[in-house]
């Protein structure tokens, strides 16, 4: 297990540091009293080249998509290219200012424009958005827009549907908005219970939140009959698109009858993911529904770009300047450079891939929503659970071969669930590199089920009492026979 760097302090290894150009007295009485540390701290003490190769060592531990398999599901973790990342970092777009005047800065606003075009064709809708920094506030966005939609056309909604399958931000995002969460069925096939929806459908519905394909990766065949329902009810269809990395090239939301969209540009769009950044998630609508759009919207206004000077029912500025504009570079580049065509190619791999995994694996694992599945599939464990090993169990065993663990527990309506998202950019050599690795694990729980139920093996830190750790987090570095640092 590496050392913690405060460990490896040694008193014959002083850092050195310039000398203090000022005088200390005259520093410390410009600092407030309550803002001085009542002891000097405790740094440690090491050379720069044990210091380098002790965060170069610490580098290595991490999982990444660069160095590990990541078959996570519902958050699609795939490579992204690197020459997006100098596309991104040049400076053209790094040495302009989000104050600069419009005149000055009338490439950056083209690609911002051309993002909002791309993003309205490939989804089927009318305009965009790209200020909303992620995909939850994209969610938030949304509903914004249908309270400010309702309430232009004098109707009082108080719900919001979401089935039961849903991703979380679902409810949180519409409770946040001040609607009644109504939750909606899973049928016997893994889709939408339409008679359980329809009999939820009233004057009250302000919108029916759904992702197409749906967190069981499966694409919702009634989705015509349920868009007809929602809007004959008087209620809007908003479209999830957390799991459109199915759907790029092949279908459009807007052409199912989805009135709001938000695209993760972080999972479909190869903009790095993870570490809580940096994220995207711009929100397109239809055509009744721009005005309600945050503002400043961009137009093109014969050869040139601007701002939108007036925007009366807009719902307001929903950030600061124009949303994460080095992640909307990276995505702009990515589609450009793949076109609509390739964009379908990185679609239909990913499908591939998903169920090429599926017809593997459901020989040691049950699928309790078996069919053919779109980007990613869900797997139980119910069958190693009643051999003594769960989930949890699994997916720790995973890390000792070299596997990022996929996400498990969700969705809940799945006894022991493992959501597995290969995602298009792996190949099937690395594929049946995990298929050997469950079969493997899957002998151990029948030969040697301790083997599993007490990994990992190989991490710096093994199995921790989880409910302990998340309830009692204690980061803080405490020497032997010291008390902790004081300020």
């Amino acid at each position: 297990m590496s050392k913690l760097i405060f460990e490896k302090h040694s008193l014959n290894e002083a850092a050195w540091l310039p000398d203090l150009n000022a005088d200390e007295q005259d520093i410390l009485k410009s600092i407030p009293r309550h803002l001085l540390r009542k002891r000097e701290p405790e740094f440690p003490s090491l050379s720069e080249l044990d210091a380098v190769r002790h965060f170069t060592n610490l580098s290595r531990l991490n999982f990444s998509v660069d160095t590990h398999f990541y078959p996570l599901g519902s958050c699609t973790m795939k490579y992204n290219p690197k020459v997006l990342d100098a596309i991104a970092a040049s400076r053209a777009f790094t040495q302009i200012h989000p104050y600069q005047h419009a005149a000055d800065v009338q490439g950056a606003l083209k690609v911002l424009y051309q993002m909002q075009r791309y993003l309205s064709t490939i989804t089927g809708m009318d305009e965009f958005t790209l200020q909303p920094a992620a995909g939850a506030q994209g969610e938030f966005c949304g509903l914004l827009i249908v309270g400010a939609y309702h309430k232009a056309t004098r109707q009082k909604k108080t719900k919001v549907l979401i089935p039961d399958s849903s991703h979380g931000t679902n409810p949180a995002s519409a409770a946040l908005c001040g609607y009644e969460v109504v939750q909606v069925r899973t049928d016997a096939k893994g889709l939408v219970d339409v008679h359980d929806l329809k009999s939820k459908l009233d004057g009250s519905v302000a919108c029916f939140m759904m992702t197409n394909p749906n967190t069981l990766g499966l694409f919702e065949e009634d989705i015509l009959e349920i868009s007809k329902s929602v809007h004959a009810a008087g209620g809007l269809l908003y479209y999830d698109g957390a799991n459109m990395n199915a759907l790029v090239g092949i279908c459009r939301p807007g052409d199912m009858g989805f009135d709001i969209v938000h695209i993760n540009l972080h999972k479909t769009f190869a903009v790095p993911h993870g570490t809580g950044g940096p994220g995207s998630g711009p929100v397109g609508v239809k055509k009744s529904l721009i005005p309600f759009l945050p503002r400043p919207r961009i137009l093109k206004e014969g050869e040139a770009y601007t701002f939108e000077k007036e925007s009366p029912r807009s719902i307001g500025k929903l950030r600061t300047f124009y949303g994460n504009f080095g992640a909307i570079i990276r995505s702009y580049a990515y589609i450009k450079a793949l076109g609509l065509e390739g964009l379908k190619g990185v679609s239909e791999n990913a499908v591939i891939n998903a169920n090429y995994l599926k017809s593997r694996l459901k020989e040691i694992y049950d699928v309790p929503h078996d069919g053919f599945c779109m980007h990613e599939f869900v797997m139980s464990a119910r069958r190693q659970k009643r051999a003594g090993v769960k989930a949890l169990d699994i997916a720790k065993r995973l890390l000792d071969f070299g596997v990022h663990a996929p996400t498990i527990y969700f969705p809940m309506i799945v006894e022991e669930a493992m959501m597995i998202e290969p995602t298009e950019t792996e190949s099937k050599e690395t594929l049946d590199e995990f298929i050997k690795i469950l079969f493997e694990i899957n002998e151990e729980i029948r030969l040697t089920p301790q083997k599993v139920l007490n990994a990992p093996h190989t991490m710096p830190v093994s199995r921790i009492d989880e409910v302990r750790a998340a309830r009692q987090l204690n980061l803080r570095y405490k020497p032997q026979g010291a008390s902790v640092v004081e300020r």
